[in-house]
């Protein structure tokens, strides 16, 4: 029977990566701004682990996680990136407004992935209170935002 990991960040060197010369956006989600920008914060230090120049990452803010994948779509079109890595935390609420958001954004990061051709990464918490979100930005599940730079710089490996 396998071990379940207990921070999800827990990730072996990828050796095989090759991400100097490799132009990245990082798109971050303002709502729920202490968890978004520890996601950040650890996406970023990722990528320059593995050669990424700090020239060469694309920081940019939109207002909440809905607002996603316009800007990866626009950043991937105006920029010309290698891959977007997309941050953001949704919280459930007691209305279905959680669905509904979680949804579109889950499925418009996938579509624009599909569309350009490029990597797009969801580095989405979907999660049920803060203490869930503050857990996997950095606690004691790990921090999503080095998850979706591994998963990125996976994916440009390719």
């Amino acid at each position: 029977m396998s071990e379940k990991k207990k921070n999800l960040s827990e990730c072996e060197d990828i050796p095989y990566i090759q991400a100097k010369g490799l132009h990245v956006a990082v798109v971050t989600a303002e709502w729920n701004s202490d968890v978004t920008f520890a996601m950040e914060k650890g996406c970023i230090a990722t990528l320059q682990k593995y050669g990424i120049d700090a020239q060469s990452i694309i920081e940019q803010r939109v207002a909440g996680s809905f607002e996603l994948p316009f800007a990866a779509k626009q950043l991937i079109l105006q920029k010309n990136v290698d891959a977007v890595i997309c941050l953001g935390c949704i919280i459930q609420g007691e209305t279905r407004h959680f669905d509904f958001i979680a949804q579109a954004v889950s499925m418009g990061i996938m579509n624009v992935g599909l569309e350009c051709n490029v990597p797009v990464i969801f580095g989405v918490l979907t999660t049920n209170n803060m203490q869930q979100a503050v857990d996997r930005s950095g606690g004691r599940h790990g921090n999503k935002g080095v998850e979706a730079a591994v998963a990125c710089l996976k994916l440009l490996a390719i």
